[in-house]
């Protein structure tokens, strides 16, 4: 069976549905989706429809958690927007302008989403996290101290983990003979060109192996880019200009 696992969309339709397209190609029977769905992109109300409609209308088959910025975007938070303002202007602004758009419906789906998820497919023990299986929006990213990775897993009973958060694909196998992967972003890749990223799960359905790969997708950025500059608050700008290459994790 193979599985594809997503995160971090952040309001890119452009992007979402060319990695749909190649998900399907692939013939991956199953979505996993490690959530981050609107904050500071292009579309955020339609991305949060479209997931939604989709989680209902492919039922079991679409698991989805929350991310650390869905978390956020179900409620106004007053810490987080201060601590934002203090870190980063141009994404608390973009965290405003989400809160306008979304309908209450949207934040509502949001905050119902779970933290986590855990699975077992055909024997492989699978834990679903957006940052770290402590936190959600730790930080997981190329480089790590692998005593670091095995400090978050601490606890952890699965073999598999999939996270997302840091939008940069990545890899580890620790100690205790666990797998854990970094599965890229879909809507805000930091990686040398603007690719999408994703990553398909092939299990063996007889005997518990498995494989897996990050997939790289071109999708039309430009396109992307400008409805984002159009949205118009301050700083959408150096946003959209992130999508085209991202020098950095926040814009300057």
């Amino acid at each position: 069976m193979k599985i594809a696992i997503i995160s971090d969309i952040h309001g890119n339709m452009e992007a979402l549905t060319s990695v749909l397209d190649d998900i399907r190609r692939e013939g991956c029977e199953k979505i996993f989706c490690l959530g981050d769905l609107a904050m500071a992109g292009p579309e955020p109300s339609k991305t949060v429809s479209f997931i939604k409609n989709m989680s209902l209308e492919m039922g079991e088959n679409f698991v989805l958690i929350q991310g650390n910025t869905d978390e956020k975007l179900s409620k106004y938070s007053e810490d987080f927007y201060l601590k934002l303002s203090e870190m980063n202007k141009t994404m608390a602004n973009a965290y405003l302008a989400d809160l306008k758009e979304l309908e209450e419906s949207a934040k509502i789906f949001l905050g119902s989403l779970p933290e986590k998820e855990s699975l077992d497919l055909f024997g492989v023990k699978i834990l679903l996290v957006h940052g770290s299986p402590r936190r959600n929006d730790e930080n997981i990213f190329p480089g790590l101290e692998l005593i670091k990775i095995e400090e978050m897993l601490e606890g952890v009973e699965e073999n598999l983990i999939f996270c997302g958060h840091t939008h940069t694909p990545c890899g580890y196998q620790t100690n205790t003979n666990q797998t854990v992967v970094n599965v890229g972003s879909v809507g805000r890749p930091f990686t040398e060109e603007p690719k999408s990223c994703y990553v398909v799960l092939n299990i063996d359905e007889h005997n518990s192996v498995y494989d897996l790969k990050h997939k790289f997708v071109a999708y039309d950025y430009k396109k992307a880019s400008d409805i984002l500059l159009k949205r118009g608050f301050a700083g959408a700008d150096k946003l959209a200009k992130m999508l085209e290459k991202a020098t950095s994790r926040y814009p300057d």
